[in-house]
């Protein structure tokens, strides 16, 4: 059969689809022809950075993947870490920064339906969801219009497919004005025996689509994806996919219950490059070709070309490799939830990827080709140069009172309640810590006592002073919130969003940054089992900040124990254990000297991880035995600040002491990483003391008491709990005009 093209292949034409000349060439080696239209939209998906992180593979390699309870690392469509029991938890974080961007609504409902799917593709049913959104600064023009959107497409889309929006984070920074990130986490649960894989076995055997008809939405969008932006940005619209979450429910129980039936061999979401991806990688890591008659394909628009059909990401669809025998049981249980089953292919031995259209041959690849000759680079970098510390003499001084009072009203640091009330925390009725906490938890449903633990941290600002302190603290900070609520930290998940990799600068923080993550995770025994790179995060030139977002999961095994942030009662020691051992704490690079002083300088607060891991787990060890009543882990903002938000959730008031008539600014606001404010009642101060603390090599000095209604730091004038909670709850609504 002879290869059908009818478009000319010019250098126009495959600038467009983001190949650069010799890249083409490599195509022509690899077919020894000049390729159809269709074949050049396959290509340029398969190798765009989305899909192929032909930037970042080399770096990715370096991250721990393995561990004791890892059952399945990156590679797959999300990661599986054991829980014992016969259950395991899959996870995984993924981007929808530049769709986000284009078109909230819809580009954060189908960031999120799409991670939804990558979790229930292996068979797990989601329990829990996330959310890390990147915006740029407040009085921008566009900022109030996307973070409306966004935050509507994550609640219209989560909220009815029926999945808790358990934690994430929302921040402000002029350098997301062009170019907004939307990182997407979901987890779900499965038995460890029951896992299903995207592996294509068996020669001759069917390939089935499942689910939704295939549209135009969407087209091109794995390759927009891997583009800088410019002024001609909203011409990209069409590129973004719509979602319709009500399917997706109807696709996740049709496909809970065809695996049940044992007629599933292998089975893929698609997601991004749709059928092509898909297809190929079912086939490519079966060792196996793939036929596909795009003939039978259901579409829902007349006389798609097989270009669209192939490249279309049209959302709530699967491809899956069946067992013939189980053909009908498997029609009749899609049929039974109203969605589409097509037989469009079948598994080949020949290593070949051929798609017919309308009697014609219009592709015809080497399958394995096209995912493992994806080019490959090794690009180069230079390490980023850092600032220089901060002068102990340079520390700006204010009123302390004034200061948090600021700094608890401000974009960053204020109240999410608007956000997060917009979704549902609650359903599934499993939530036990809802937003605004250390970390979102969810019981495991058919264990008396048991339950996960999600968080997702990264701080930009400290990665972009120096990218390997800021890897590091990302980790160290998700460790440090699953711990704070009692959970042992089980595995973690990246989404690595940075600017042009081409730029050797950037390069470098991508870099340095993979370096940082490496280490941490190595240390605190917290592997990186799935995940994205986003790159080209940048607009006419200028790249965001660099954002390598953690989400990281913990087990807790009994939820009875599990720790708070608000103070439990009144007349309770408040102790700061992990103090540095000699007072002087980290300004540089702190929201103190940003959003008060309007200055970016100093270097960011170093991590010692191994202190890390010491104090962190002393501090697990004092939640699970009952001994301390609250914890929560410090980071923006320091000390008063954790404080303020332990005093209004709870609505109980705290003193602190002048701390020995040392300089107050450092040591309210200073950003030393290590740090957990616990609260014991007094009574056991003096055992603790002599029980457990003594012989740790841990410093916990009690630095205050809890009590009444109102929080006094040091010699600062005392701030009523009413003044505060107005000033934190008060930005966002006002923000938003509401």
């Amino acid at each position: 059969m002879t290869i059908s093209n009818t478009v000319k292949i010019t250098d126009e034409l495959i600038a467009a689809h983001g190949l650069k000349p010799d890249e083409y060439q490599r195509i022509l080696d690899l077919v020894g022809r000049e390729p159809t239209f269709t074949e050049l939209g396959i290509f340029s998906a398969m190798w765009n950075e989305h899909c192929s992180y032909k930037s970042s593979k080399k770096w990715l390699r370096t991250l721990p993947t393995k561990g004791e309870v890892v059952i399945q690392g990156p590679g797959e469509n999300a990661g599986v870490v054991d829980i014992g029991d016969g259950d395991c938890v899959v996870f995984k974080m993924e981007s929808h920064n530049h769709p986000s961007y284009i078109e909230p609504y819809q580009g954060a409902a189908t960031g999120v339906g799409g991670i939804l799917r990558d979790v229930f593709t292996m068979g797990a049913r989601p329990i829990a969801a996330m959310n890390a959104l990147r915006f740029g600064e407040p009085d921008h023009p566009k900022t109030r219009h996307l973070v409306s959107g966004v935050v509507s497409g994550i609640g219209g889309y989560g909220n009815a497919f029926g999945v808790p929006t358990v934690g994430g984070e929302v921040d402000f920074d002029a350098r997301y004005n062009g170019n907004i990130l939307v990182n997407a986490f979901a987890a779900g649960l499965a038995k460890t025996n029951a896992i299903f894989l995207s592996e294509a076995k068996g020669v001759g055997l069917p390939v089935v689509y499942l689910g939704a008809k295939t549209g135009r939405d969407g087209v091109g969008g794995a390759t927009m994806a891997s583009a800088e932006f410019d002024d001609k940005i909203d011409e990209k619209r069409p590129t973004v996919q719509v979602g319709d979450p009500f399917t997706e429910k109807c696709l996740l129980e049709a496909c809970l219950e065809l695996m049940a039936s044992g007629a599933v061999i292998a089975i893929q979401d698609m997601g991004a490059a749709g059928l092509t991806c898909s297809a190929v990688e079912m086939g490519a890591k079966g060792d196996l070709g793939i036929e596909l008659d795009l003939d039978t394909v259901p579409v829902r628009e007349e006389q798609m070309s097989a270009y669209e059909m192939m490249l279309s990401e049209s959302q709530e669809r699967m491809l899956m490799v069946l067992r013939p025998e189980k053909e009908e049981e498997a029609e009749a249980i899609f049929r039974k939830w109203g969605l589409d089953f097509a037989i469009v292919g079948k598994t080949t031995d020949d290593l070949r990827f051929r798609i017919l259209h309308q009697g014609e041959e219009v592709a015809n690849l080497p399958i394995k080709d096209l995912g493992d000759q994806a080019p490959e680079y090794d690009r180069p970098w230079i390490e980023p140069k850092k600032p220089a510390p901060l002068a102990k003499d340079d520390i700006p001084q204010a009123d302390v009172a004034d200061a948090l009072l600021k700094l608890l009203g401000s974009a960053n640091l204020s109240s999410r309640r608007w956000v997060w009330e917009q979704y549902d925390t609650l359903i599934q009725g499993n939530s036990l810590q809802i937003p605004g906490g250390d970390a979102g938890v969810v019981r495991v449903e058919g264990h008396a006592t048991k339950a996960l633990a999600f968080s997702s941290d990264v701080t930009p600002r400290y990665c972009e002073a120096d990218p390997y302190e800021g890897g590091k603290q990302a980790v160290a900070e998700c460790w440090r919130n699953l711990t704070a609520v009692g959970a042992l930290p089980l595995a973690a998940t990246d989404n690595l969003n940075f600017g042009n990799p081409e730029r050797p600068e950037i390069m470098g923080q991508l870099v340095k940054a993979i370096e940082g993550i490496g280490e941490a995770c190595r240390t605190l025994g917290f592997p990186i089992v799935s995940g994205n790179v986003s790159l080209y995060n940048e607009t006419n030139g200028q790249a965001i900040l660099p954002t390598p977002t953690i989400g990281g999961v913990g087990l807790i095994h009994d939820w009875s124990k599990m720790a708070r942030i608000g103070f439990a009662a009144e007349g309770e020691a408040i102790l700061l254990v992990g103090a540095p051992a000699e007072w002087g704490t980290h300004l540089g690079q702190s929201v103190y000297m940003r959003d008060i002083h309007g200055r970016t300088d100093g270097t960011p607060p170093p991590v010692d991880l191994a202190h890390e891991k010491k104090v962190g787990d002393f501090v697990r060890g004092l939640i699970a035995e009952g001994i301390v009543t609250v914890v929560h882990d410090l980071s923006d903002g320091g000390l008063a600040v954790a404080l303020a938000e332990m005093a209004m959730a709870s609505g109980i008031g705290a003193e602190v002491s002048q701390l020995n008539g040392l300089s107050p600014i450092p040591i309210f606001f200073g950003e030393d990483q290590g740090r957990y404010l616990v609260t014991i009642p007094r009574e056991r101060l003096e055992w603790f003391n002599a029980e457990r603390l003594k012989d740790s090599g841990i410093l916990a000095p009690q630095i205050g008491t809890t009590g009444g209604r109102e929080l006094k730091l040091g010699g600062a004038r005392a701030i009523p709990l009413a003044a505060m909670t107005e000033a934190h709850e008060s930005w966002f609504p006002r923000f938003m005009g509401d």
